[in-house]
């Protein structure tokens, strides 16, 4: 990979002096302190205080348009409409707070209403993976205690025969096309706010008032895990609204870095608009991308499921500046073969995280959309989506990093076999983070609760170190960490030079079970459209550029895009299982 070519005299200042300037008195980003839970932490003191507040200021950005699904659009105004009229009607149903409303839909503007509608009565919202088994969202509805769920046809499909296992359940939502109810508390959604062109003719109501605070619980989101039961991390409205500030600052820090003021609002300039393509089921999408779109007034454009095609007509008709979401995305932007068929000049961002990225993304990204900046970050459920953030020059200097913590937050390295001893910069360990964002708990489950969540830190298992300057760089998931005959191997420095290969667009490694070695590593890999490459070439290529015991004994080739769950992480149990006939 070519070195980036930096701006002369950068960086113009330090992250501690640009998180200084950034947090001091007057400015939008001003910090303060506060007691959160027992722990004195940082806070962003203008942040929103509620989901409720961020609804309320959806109403100020009056005929913008907001949301775009299909043919549909919807403005602010219209949105502030719904979401009063459906509030009013969950209280009808007896929804107070503290109560858990679920909301189990693909990407729709319905889905949108019914969690800000929820939110600002005081309800916990709980949003279900929409591609859950109705098994699965039985257990969903059941551990969370769900008194309303607001869903759509296919998931209502999914959950007519489990409804009566469900006991705390009392009124069902069910919206879009759906035939005949047979249950007398399920209705349309349609029959309270009609579809969502009819939204702007709703009486303009406010919303009922509820006394809600910053660290009253708001938001239920179950955690993606590969193994056991998911959790349901139960976050405030501090820590997801966070996100709001968290972003900002990140981008007025790339500013400060160059030497450059960063720009003041500009209340004339042209309406922001992002492509939306990862689920609002997940942090990401709900946290990092939805709530801070209506606090700055941006279009949010809607995909019922990525498509590269797709999503290319969407970004030339609707003029996307920003896009993103996993680091596959942003690789299939570049690769597909369609791309220059359409014009893409509008683009300004291509953002990722919930997953490790090869360093040459950015070059890649820089190339091919000019005027791009493009970024990555890193967080997790269990801290209400971003607590890193690495963008602009930083990013192309350190492009295998996704950036120090926020202004607010705190990183450390800790010893994994302890969890106490806090490790010097550039050595390996687990990492630890701290913030207002981070998850009260895990709902129902105090033991996990208790080993993850620990004095206002959160305990991520993932293996990682810091920088002199505190920049993050991931190595690996700690479960997935390999040990071949007492090497520690990393699947991420592997599956990164497998990035580097011109034939390879996606990448994973696993452990492969050994008889005498315990694991070695076996490759899966998606090509390039209309490329090749041989499984031979591919350990070639790995054993010209690392270590010996870390090539792959073998590569398997996938024919479309690597299975993932919601936040964009490969289903490596899944790839596992192509490996099961290999000697040992």
């Amino acid at each position: 990979m070519s070195e980036a070519v930096l701006p002369p005299g950068w960086p113009a200042m330090s992250i501690q002096q640009a998180h200084a300037l950034l947090g001091s008195p007057g400015t939008a980003t001003e910090i303060e302190e506060v007691d959160i839970r027992g722990v004195r932490l940082k806070t962003w003191k203008n942040q929103p205080p509620t989901l409720r507040a961020v609804a309320e200021i959806a109403k100020t950005h009056g005929d913008k348009v907001f949301l775009v699904y299909e043919d549909e659009r919807v403005t602010y105004d219209a949105f502030h409409r719904a979401v009063a009229a459906f509030a009013i009607e969950l209280q009808a149903q007896g929804v107070e707070k503290g109560d858990r409303v679920a909301v189990i839909m693909r990407n729709v503007p319905e889905w949108v209403v019914a969690f800000y509608a929820a939110a600002s009565i005081g309800a916990i919202v709980t949003p279900l993976n929409a591609w859950w088994t109705g098994p699965e969202l039985e257990y969903g509805l059941t551990d969370s205690g769900t008194k309303v769920a607001v869903m759509d046809a296919e998931r209502y499909g999914r959950m007519t025969e489990h409804f009566a296992n469900c006991p705390d359940l009392k009124r069902v939502y069910v919206s879009r096309e759906v035939g005949e109810i047979a249950h007398p508390y399920v209705s349309k959604l349609e029959s309270v706010l009609g579809a969502p062109g009819e939204w702007a003719s709703l009486p303009d109501r406010p919303i009922p008032p509820v006394d809600i605070a910053p660290d009253d619980d708001a938001t239920i989101f179950y955690t993606s895990g590969t193994t056991g039961k998911p959790k349901g991390a139960l976050a405030t409205h501090r820590g997801v609204n966070c996100n709001i500030l968290t972003a900002g600052a990140a981008g007025a820090r790339s500013f400060l870095r160059k030497g450059e003021a960063p720009p003041a609002p500009d209340p004339d300039a042209p309406q922001r608009s992002s492509l939306l393509s990862v689920p609002f089921f997940h942090v990401t999408g709900c946290f990092a991308v939805l709530n801070p779109s209506i606090f700055a007034g941006a279009k949010l454009v809607l995909m019922f499921k990525w498509d590269t095609i797709r999503a290319f007509e969407l970004i030339q008709r609707e003029k996307i500046q920003s896009a993103g979401g996993v680091p596959t995305i942003a690789w299939q932007l570049l690769e597909h073969p369609a791309r220059a068929n359409y014009d893409l000049s509008s683009l300004e961002a291509v953002s990722y995280g919930g997953a490790p990225s090869a360093p040459e993304l950015v070059r890649r990204l820089k190339e091919a959309f000019p005027k791009s900046q493009s970024g990555q970050g890193w967080g997790m459920t269990e801290t209400c989506a971003t607590v890193t953030s690495n963008s602009g020059e930083d990013y192309q200097n350190r492009p295998d990093s996704c950036g120090p913590a926020a202004a607010v937050a705190e990183l450390q390295i800790r010893d994994p076999a302890d969890g106490v001893t806090v490790l010097p910069a550039g050595q390996l360990g687990e990492l630890w983070s701290k913030g207002p964002m981070n998850a009260k708990l895990y709902w129902n489950k105090p033991e996990p609760t208790a080993q993850t969540f620990v004095d206002g830190w959160v305990r991520t298992g993932d293996l990682a170190k810091l920088d002199e300057e505190g920049f993050c760089f991931i190595l690996d998931r700690a479960k997935d960490m390999l040990i071949r005959g007492g090497e520690n191997i990393y699947c991420v420095e592997i599956e990164n030079v497998l990035y580097d290969h011109p034939a390879v667009m996606d990448a994973a490694v696993v452990g492969i079970p050994h008889r005498i070695l315990g694991e070695e590593p076996g490759a899966v890999v998606t090509l390039k459209p209309g490329a090749e490459a041989t499984e031979q070439e591919l350990r070639a290529h790995v054993a010209e550029r690392l270590a010996a015991f870390k090539v792959p004994v073998s590569v398997k080739f996938w024919h479309e895009t690597l299975p993932r769950n919601p936040n964009g992480k490969i289903l490596k149990s899944e790839l596992k299982k192509l490996f099961v006939d290999e000697p040992a």
